[in-house]
């Protein structure tokens, strides 16, 4: 290219180039990067203060940033040359790197680019939200402060996500706490019921500490779905935790922040106090609370509670007349499906309803009238026959009214009482761990053992023959 005709693209050539720079920057991953005293100096006031400072910097060709990554300080370099920087040059592996850089050098409109990118980004890809990650990062660089503006944003969007389907891992100690301490009785948006917090924080500070200490609490710590079926019971047994005071000591940060008070008193009694990795003065302050309270007004859910993020619309819960065997009846606008009396072998009907994002979803399948067996369960599209049985094929995973579960010919028998007319199944699937279990009338039966890979985009399903006559429709808590 011509010189002098852009002045952009002339600037560019100068970009790290040793032949037109008369500094050496030296980054703490001892990467060497090269640049203009001048340009530096009249673009940043920091370069300016470091570099005319009247100090050995002013007079010797090096400078060290022992805290500043070569990934971020390259960004930092291209946005000083010219002004700009290309959307696709910051990733998820740069970002807090460049964001640092940025903040230490006083690059506001350059902060203010990887904030509108990031956003941007997490639009485009719902579905892979690495803000966990991002905010784990971000700990163990940064502060926490009250007017940092990328904190702010990831705090925002991890809070919003159940912490019960982020996996151990993806959020750090660190992480953890700054998320806990950003949203401790503040009115922000919040998806995690407070025992959750409790059972995640404790998980991941047992990980922290050895393998059995977290094998150990997460057989000792239930979900809070099993939580609610065993609240009423006695007080879990005693069973010695391994390493236990190192546990308590690695959840140090994170126990002041969890808020004990909104979580039931018998939960506390039965399953957390037993740890002994809570200080026994946060226990007898929130039992203080109960007596002069009497009954607590806390949400369990701090912040202002709101749904998962995937929540779906009751109206998302239709049977798809384009998915469907060539004889299957779809009526009362989508939510019934019925055999009339020439189906004579199963045929299978899917919903419209797609499920791909890491979540747990429920739903509800009423058997208005079962067939010899009327199934019901998951399925994944591709190649799948809606002519034949969905228990035949290797893509679909269905539960039948013979209290049999079947998969690509395999039939694991017994996994629930068979049932008739007018039972509700409600199918729990949950994306996370891609495993699926189901309620029948009420009674909860475990995961299907063998069924626990299943694929990362499903449809729920159903496969029935004459006089087979299923309703679908969102899972609601009995009150």
């Amino acid at each position: 290219m011509t010189r002098g005709n852009s002045l952009e693209q002339d600037l560019r050539l100068l970009i790290n180039n040793p032949k037109y720079s008369d500094l050496e920057i030296l980054c703490d991953d001892e990467k060497k990067l090269y640049g203009c005293k001048a340009i530096l100096a009249a673009r940043s006031e920091v370069f300016e203060r470091e570099l005319y400072n009247g100090m050995k910097e002013s007079y010797e060709n090096k400078i060290s940033f022992p805290k500043i990554n070569s990934s971020g300080m390259e960004i930092v370099l291209e946005y000083i040359y010219t002004g700009s920087i290309k959307e696709e040059y910051l990733t998820k592996d740069n970002i807090i790197e460049t964001f640092y850089a940025a903040d230490y050098f006083q690059l506001t409109d350059l902060q203010d680019f990887i904030m509108k990118t990031f956003k941007n980004t997490l639009k485009k890809n719902y579905n892979e939200n690495y803000s966990p990650e991002l905010l784990s990062e971000l700990a163990e660089k940064m502060p926490l402060t009250e007017n940092n503006i990328l904190l702010n944003l990831l705090i925002e969007e991890v809070a919003t996500i159940p912490l019960n389907t982020i996996e151990f891992g993806r959020l750090s100690i660190a992480g953890l706490q700054y998320l806990l301490v950003c949203t401790y009785e503040k009115e922000r948006s919040f998806a995690t019921p407070e025992y959750e917090v409790f059972r995640y924080s404790t998980i991941l500070a047992a990980k922290q500490v050895s393998d059995d200490a977290y094998k150990t609490l997460i057989e000792r710590l239930p979900t809070l779905e099993q939580v609610k079926q065993i609240e009423n019971s006695t007080q879990v047994e005693n069973k010695f935790i391994i390493d236990h005071q190192k546990v308590a000591k690695e959840l140090e940060p994170l126990v002041e922040f969890i808020d004990f008070r909104r979580i039931k008193g018998q939960v506390l009694i039965n399953i957390i106090e037993p740890l002994e990795i809570v200080p026994a003065r946060i226990i007898l302050n929130v039992y203080r609370h109960y007596t002069k309270s009497n009954n607590s007004n806390l949400n369990d859910i701090r912040g202002i509670p709101i749904l998962p993020k995937y929540s779906i619309n009751e109206s998302d819960y239709v049977w798809d007349e384009s998915a469907c065997g060539s004889k299957l009846i779809i009526e009362d606008n989508g939510k019934i499906v019925h055999a009339p009396n020439d189906c004579t072998s199963h045929q299978n009907v899917r919903a419209k309803i797609t499920f791909e994002n890491n979540d747990t979803f429920e739903w509800d399948v009423v058997f208005e009238k079962v067939s010899f067996a009327s199934w019901v369960g998951v399925c994944s599209s591709e190649n799948f026959n809606y002519e034949g049985f969905a228990g035949d094929q290797p893509n679909g995973w269905v539960l039948g009214s013979s209290g049999y579960c079947c998969n690509s010919r395999n039939y694991i028998n017994n996994y629930c009482q068979p049932f008739g007319d007018g039972t509700k199944v409600t199918v729990h699937l949950d994306m996370n761990k891609r495993t699926c279990a189901f309620t029948v009338n009420g009674t909860k039966y475990p995961e299907v053992s063998a069924w626990n890979n299943l694929p990362s985009k499903l449809y729920p399903v159903a496969s029935l023959f004459y006089p087979g006559r299923l309703r679908i429709q969102p899972h609601k808590e009995n009150i």
